[in-house]
């Protein structure tokens, strides 16, 4: 793998599906005019690219987007089917899909890699790049090593190369019931803060687990147990 900074784009047709319709997509059309973020992986519903790659670069899609970043691209040596089911499976609108079935543009790359032993035959190896108007001006590449590396390639890293300063948002978990009035002032308090968050549906087994309380919501914050609506006021006042 060869780190190409400085080089323009490749110039590739990507075969998507819009619908029930083919779509012909150039890389110019992706990249002319614009600062794109492009993350690039082995395959759709895998493990590492489905549970990680994926999910934070669609979470940091917000904080990319405040440093200049107009778009975020997922790239795959996969057919425009699979990634479009991919992208629905993962919940990801904030990423676009593309489909490299062929490999071309991940040859043109210098990408492709030999996946046989896996039965995956010729797929990309795992990187990312920042690209201002189709000239490409940063590179993570992951190392040459035996299996999956994911070291570099990561949304954080990519936040972290555009704003040195910047500071991930934080993760929030919310327990909930139905009809709580007090889980529909914890979620009002923290999107007045501007805070997304992830709601869980409440059981009984489920709240001993994790806080030894009965009552909702049982709110975390960065993996601190915060507790209640009125914690979490008091809580969001102090930071």
């Amino acid at each position: 793998m060869k780190n190409i900074e400085g080089q323009r784009i490749p110039e590739v047709t990507f075969r998507t599906r819009d619908g029930s319709q083919w779509k012909d997509v150039s890389t110019r059309e992706i990249f002319a005019g614009k600062k794109v973020v492009v993350f690039a992986l082995p395959g759709a519903f895998t493990p590492t690219c489905s549970s990680s790659h994926v999910p934070r670069y669609n979470e940091l899609a917000p904080e990319l987007a405040r440093r200049g970043v107009d778009s975020i691209v997922c790239i795959s040596v996969n057919d425009a089917f699979v990634m479009n089911e991919w992208a629905k499976d993962q919940h990801a609108d904030k990423i676009q899909f593309i489909p490299d079935g062929n490999g071309e543009f991940t040859e043109k790359m210098g990408m492709l890699v030999d996946k046989q032993n896996l039965g995956f035959g010729k797929r990309s190896w795992r990187y990312s790049m920042f690209v201002d108007d189709g000239v490409i001006k940063k590179m993570f590449i992951e190392p040459d090593k035996e299996g999956d590396p994911f070291e570099v390639s990561d949304a954080d890293t990519m936040l972290k190369y555009l704003d040195p300063e910047a500071k991930a948002p934080h993760d929030v978990v919310l327990f909930t019931k139905p009809g709580c009035s007090y889980c529909t002032k914890a979620k009002k308090l923290l999107e007045e803060k501007g805070w997304a968050y992830d709601e869980v549906a409440a059981s009984p087994r489920r709240l001993r687990a994790v806080s030894s309380r009965s009552s909702t919501p049982q709110v975390f914050v960065d993996g601190q147990y915060v507790g209640g609506a009125e914690e979490l006021e008091k809580f969001l006042a102090g930071v």
